[in-house]
């Protein structure tokens, strides 16, 4: 039985992801056909695909909170790649990615053809991406960055690093917190979902498409105006703010508010 819902979610998979590849397919005929922008037609096909990718993982998503009514930069914690698709499909978004990404086998295009900017870790760009991210929030889209630059298991928040938030300063919108939290069974999912060390893509998904289904709290959080802030500080909120949403409020900070 088991043996069969394998076959079943990954034959589902492969289908969502050839569609995948007629539509960035198409999205490269019309840019070699059209001159004007398609970073607005990106968004929505990719939105529309990433729901349809999110829906073929063994995930049952609950969503807390209300969707930002205005473009904003979205930040937050980074498990796994699945991230992407389960934010991805909540909103006409973009994405930062570590320059990693570009080389994975179709992966890796299609999220070029969605749209995605790539950074290389440690090569100094940062100045450059934070005014690529600029000019799209000027444009009026969402972004959404990872600012602990890379992923965990899911038992803690790493420091949220403030360098690329001065986007947001810059193009004056307002930060989206987002926290995520994956649970299997009875307690936080360490082993399955998450996306960390040695691990390669095709054997992560064969161990995600292997698994029971998992639980996905995904927690939009109230936004953190930029206006009058340090990008430090910025970090900062966001950060505490996605560790409250899933480890609940320190003692001490229970304290001092009382």
């Amino acid at each position: 039985m088991k043996r069969l819902r394998l076959y079943l979610r990954i034959a589902r998979l492969l289908a969502v992801i050839g569609l995948g590849l007629v539509l960035a397919g198409w999205v490269s005929l019309l840019e070699r056909l059209r001159r004007h922008d398609l970073m607005p037609l990106r968004q929505r096909l990719t939105r529309w695909f990433l729901a349809r990718l999110a829906a073929a993982l063994p995930f049952r998503v609950s969503v807390h909170g209300q969707l930002p009514d205005r473009p904003m930069l979205w930040v937050g914690n980074h498990v796994s790649w699945t991230d992407i698709p389960l934010l991805g499909a909540l909103a006409p978004l973009s994405f930062l990615s570590k320059a990693e990404v570009r080389a994975w086998p179709l992966a890796g295009w299609l999220a070029h053809k969605a749209g995605t900017l790539f950074i290389r870790r440690g090569s100094g760009d940062s100045n450059l991406v934070n005014r690529q991210l600029a000019r799209h929030l000027h444009q009026k889209r969402h972004l959404a960055i990872f600012p602990e630059g890379t992923t965990t298991d899911g038992s803690r928040v790493r420091t949220f690093h403030g360098r690329l938030l001065a986007s947001a300063i810059e193009a004056g919108v307002a930060l989206q917190p987002v926290a995520i939290g994956y649970r299997h069974g009875a307690g936080r999912d360490t082993e399955v979902a998450p996306f960390i060390g040695d691990d390669d893509l095709p054997s992560h998904l064969l161990r995600l498409l292997k698994a029971d289904l998992i639980e996905v709290d995904i927690h939009l959080l109230a936004p953190i105006e930029s206006h009058g802030l340090e990008r430090g500080a910025l970090a900062q909120r966001a950060q505490q703010a996605v560790h409250d949403a899933l480890f609940g409020i320190p003692e001490d900070r229970l304290r001092d508010v009382a």
